[in-house]
């Protein structure tokens, strides 16, 4: 049947291709040298996540225009289980993003105040962070894939989403690695990747 399936595969690709282009430290120090380091603390930071946005409208809008085929919808009483699941992972995204600025993740409170530019990041490691190290992206796992509703357009969206995600988890902790230093190899070394942990103390 035919679907946007692959199309949406290949626009999240594309997508993810411009993003980790934009994020590369290499063009990122030469923005820094074109722009100068000043206007490039305050403002480069608000220009990434202004262009994400953007960028991602096409790829929503592709689900929408190409032609569509449901593969299930979640019945009830369970659709209110995974309602519920979804309502906690936009919760727990918003608190994690509180934990580490949300403005000065968008990039605003650097692009408004240019002593917030100059501030260096700290490293967090409480909320959600003492569970898992990227809690963003395990809540927008949880809240994509409980959709209640699955058709071929959305599952080409969230297998494209998933894959980019790992992909940038990835490399997100090599630069956390080389910015915190044994600080972070510490906190990486007790605190699991991005799928919470059950730890059973043995009896003693």
């Amino acid at each position: 049947m035919h679907t946007g399936f692959w199309w949406i595969i290949l626009a999240v690709a594309i997508y993810g291709v411009i993003h980790s282009t934009l994020a590369a430290i290499r063009l990122k120090n030469w923005v820094k040298h074109w722009l100068g380091k000043e206007r490039y603390d305050r403002y480069y930071r608000l220009f990434f996540s202004f262009q994400a946005g953007v960028l991602f409208f096409p790829i929503l809008l592709l689900i929408v225009i190409l032609p569509d085929h449901v593969l299930y919808h979640i019945p009830t009483p369970w659709l209110y289980l995974t309602i519920s699941l979804q309502i906690a992972a936009v919760v727990g995204l918003f608190h994690s993003l509180l934990k580490t600025g949300l403005l000065r993740f968008v990039g605003i409170s650097q692009a408004l105040d240019p002593q917030q530019a100059k501030r260096p990041l700290s490293m967090v490691t409480g909320g959600l962070y003492r569970l898992v190290r990227h809690p963003l992206y395990l809540c927008t796992f949880a809240f994509i894939w409980l959709l209640p509703v699955m058709s071929m357009n959305i599952l080409g969206l969230n297998i494209g989403i998933s894959l980019y995600t790992l992909i940038g988890a990835w490399l997100e902790e090599q630069k956390l690695m080389v910015e915190f230093g044994q600080d972070y190899q510490a906190y990486r070394q007790r605190t699991p990747f991005i799928i919470p942990s059950l730890k059973i103390r043995k009896a003693e």
